[in-house]
């Protein structure tokens, strides 16, 4: 998850800008490796909001809510397959409206209510755009899948211009990261052809994790009260 845009050569000359109406198939590596630059500060932008709270809230409230923060970049290969697959235009410009999951940060909570906590503490600020959201924990997926999934745009201040960029968040307890975790190695050994049996067997054990998210939020409240804003 960590995320990688390659590091430019000090001595050689930076390229100019990519155009939008490029297609991102006839690009460099060096071009396309600035163009997913931005998308790489996009992702330090939040992660700094995301610390700043963690901490902000730490000493604050003697809590933290925050368990886990990962971050990941879509590689350029990732990117042209999903833009193939969705029917995307495949160029610069294209991909950069139609494609919000290039830059992508998850966060691990202790408990349910920290889900939406630490989405409302992000989502307020002034310079974060909302621009989809999509609970999985309301209403999971037919597999069991549950988290909830923010699209956020936020400005990245680059020498000569400004550039929104969307940054995909996904919110999720502990349970819930196992679970999807687990849901993926199963996935990926089976090719995605994972027999009728074993998808039966996750969509009960996301039920359970979903039971034990519910018992420990009780747990949390009777020993240290309902936390309020």
């Amino acid at each position: 998850m960590t995320p990688t845009v390659g590091d430019p050569d000090p001595g050689a000359p930076i390229p100019e800008p990519p155009t939008d109406g490029q297609s991102a198939m006839s690009l460099s590596p060096r071009e396309l490796a600035r163009f997913l630059m931005v998308y790489k500060f996009g992702i330090d932008e939040m992660m700094t909001k995301i610390n700043i709270l963690r901490d902000e809230f730490t000493y604050a409230h003697d809590y933290n809510p925050i368990e886990h923060v990962k971050s990941r970049l879509k590689t350029p290969e990732s990117i042209l397959a999903k833009a193939a697959r969705k029917g995307i235009d495949p160029t610069l410009d294209g991909i950069r409206v139609n494609l919000r999951d290039i830059a992508g940060i998850r966060i691990s909570c202790s408990f349910t209510s920290d889900v939406y906590r630490i989405s409302d503490m992000i989502t307020r600020q002034r310079d974060v755009r909302v621009v989809e959201v999509v609970d999985y924990i309301a209403h999971p997926k037919p597999n069991g899948y549950s988290s909830l999934h923010v699209i956020v745009e936020v400005p990245v201040f680059m020498s000569d211009r400004v550039e929104p960029v969307f940054v995909e968040l996904q919110i999720r307890t502990v349970a819930m990261d196992f679970w999807a975790s687990l849901e993926h190695k199963i996935y990926y050994k089976h090719d995605r052809a994972v027999p009728s049996d074993l998808r039966e067997e996750l969509r009960l054990a996301a039920e359970t994790a979903r039971a034990l998210d519910v018992r420990m939020e009780a747990l949390h409240e009777r020993v240290h009260g309902r936390f309020d804003d």
